[in-house]
């Protein structure tokens, strides 16, 4: 839903907004004086957005430490998966050693990761939803922590290559279903800035993997960093156990047809009995609904809504050229330009890290400002209007690839020179806004299947991420850096910008209306 009206109802009934397909958008549902009364207690008000329910197992109702704590496990934990992709960056030359392979066959290692990354995160929802979102993430990072323990005792290409896929396979999860957690778990006043968390882990992860590991590869041999990886993995899995809680299953859905009830919202807090502790250890199924092929693929029927498309779209393409571009070209430009080693390459992706965090500082928070402080004024909540701050995030792109791809053609070789790093810091500011802003739009525009959004924005972005690597060296080659930046850019600005520069004047002309209501 993109559009909620704050007009009063009829007498006696009250406008309601819930994860409920029925209850969304609807006037004529009652709500009892209890509920009122415990929604106030717990929440200091009645303008919340998806309304609550009574229990408090319900994840909107839990404590803000209980929310955060979850949300930054499910953001590390989507992070770890971009991460140890793009670790194994620096050690590139000890695998081409080791297994007598060229540096380009090495660097499939992480081209594989990135296409499963892409594929496997549509298996794992559909088994979430029928399951929760805590037995899946547990299976994930222990079976991640098994698979790199055996990355550390492989003694071939092929085998190397197996652990990676498997591993790849468990730790993805959430890069499909984060955008869910953010949608069960905090009201829409806040989805922008606890959003912004798990997209900027997913962003940062990429570099963070190369800047880290650059210091290890040259100290340490190579297993140290599957080891690593595996004793992260199993933190994880001791985090999930005993911290984590389900996100899913809780709501009680309000029926419009629901009467008053003499139970106070204390009697109803105690009538609601939370799972044990010794139940969190249990794996059940909490939808009976069966698998079909359709609960594999429903997502993809989510291209024909504009309001979804574009926005994944545009993201993918930005994604592509102002991160991993400039992640897939570090070595090869900037460490052959400057002769640089691979702790000193390493260094140089601070520059994206620092950018990607300044421009989550700005995305986050300010689109959901911007959100309330129109809402206010108009009446009316219009997720149309988080796109302004996807404008700025345009230029930041389109500026930085510029100063980057400008100044590392002019440096001189052998000299390093800092100008190529502020422009990667600009696009990689850019980068975040725009990936923020575009997909907490579209989540807004289709609260009901949020977690279907997650997937098919993952979708994109990981085909294209993985198909640009096999080109972007070549184009680097055959034009040189200022050029090959100039047309990344324009590409950025004619499949990009544009579609969602007009998607944003059809929305606001309401000619598109009908995507603001996608339906289950």
């Amino acid at each position: 839903m993109e559009e909620t009206r704050q007009s009063p109802c009829p007498e006696g009934k009250e406008m309601i907004h819930t994860h409920n397909e029925d209850a969304t958008q609807t006037c004529g549902s009652y709500i009892s004086e209890e509920l009122k009364a415990y929604i106030v207690q717990r929440h200091g008000t009645l303008e919340l957005d998806p309304l609550p329910s009574s229990l408090p197992q319900d994840p909107l109702n839990w404590p803000l430490w209980m929310k955060n704590m979850n949300m930054l496990m499910v953001a590390f934990h989507t992070m770890m998966a971009t991460f140890s992709a793009a670790a194994i960056i620096p050690a590139y030359s000890v695998f081409a050693e080791k297994y007598g392979i060229s540096i380009h066959q090495a660097s499939y290692l992480t081209s594989v990761q990135i296409l499963t990354m892409g594929i496997f995160p549509q298996i794992w929802s559909p088994i979430a939803v029928r399951f929760g979102r805590k037995p899946i993430f547990l299976v994930s990072v222990l079976g991640a922590c098994i698979c790199n323990i055996g990355g550390c005792f492989c003694h071939t290409y092929a085998t190397q290559m197996v652990t990676r896929i498997l591993n790849t396979i468990f730790i993805c999860p959430p890069l499909g279903i984060g955008s869910g957690v953010v949608t069960d778990i905090f009201f829409r006043h806040e989805r922008a800035q606890k959003m912004g968390w798990w997209t900027l882990m997913t962003t940062i992860g990429t570099p963070l993997g190369p800047f880290l590991y650059g210091f290890l590869i040259q100290r340490a041999p190579y297993q140290w960093m599957f080891g690593i990886f595996a004793i992260v993995n199993f933190c994880q899995f001791l985090g999930y156990l005993f911290l984590g809680s389900e996100t899913m299953g809780f709501r009680t859905p309000t029926s419009s047809t629901s009467t008053s009830t003499s139970t106070s919202p204390a009697a109803t807090i105690k009538a609601a009995k939370p799972a044990s502790w010794a139940d969190s250890f249990k794996i059940r199924r909490i939808n009976p609904a069966p698998f079909t092929l359709t609960s594999f693929l429903s997502y993809l029927n989510l291209a024909l809504h504009p309001s979804v498309l574009i926005p994944a779209i545009a993201y993918a393409l930005v994604f592509c050229y102002a991160n991993i571009a400039i992640i897939v070209m570090m070595p090869l430009a900037v460490g052959e330009k400057f002769h640089l080693d691979a702790q000193g390459v390493g260094l140089q992706y601070l520059a994206i890290i620092l950018g990607s965090i300044l421009g989550e500082q700005f995305s986050g928070p300010a689109s959901d400002w911007f959100l309330a402080r129109y809402s206010a004024r108009a009446g009316v909540r219009v997720a149309t209007q988080r796109l302004w701050l996807a404008y700025p995030g345009f230029a930041a792109v389109v500026t930085g690839l510029v100063v980057w791809g400008v100044q590392l053609q002019n440096a001189e070789d052998g000299v390093w020179n800092v100008t190529p790093m502020v422009g990667a810091a600009i696009a990689s500011f850019g980068n975040q806004i725009i990936t923020t802003t575009l997909i907490t739009y579209a989540v807004d525009s289709c609260p009901l299947r949020s977690s279907e959004v997650g997937l098919f924005v993952n979708l994109l972005r990981q085909i294209w991420g993985f198909i640009g690597p096999f080109y972007i060296p070549v184009m680097f080659e055959t034009l040189n850096f200022a050029a090959t930046a100039g047309v990344y850019c324009a590409i950025i600005a004619v499949a990009g910008w544009m579609p969602v520069a007009v998607l944003h004047w059809l929305n606001r002309t309401r000619k598109v209306a009908r995507e603001a209501n996608i339906r289950v």
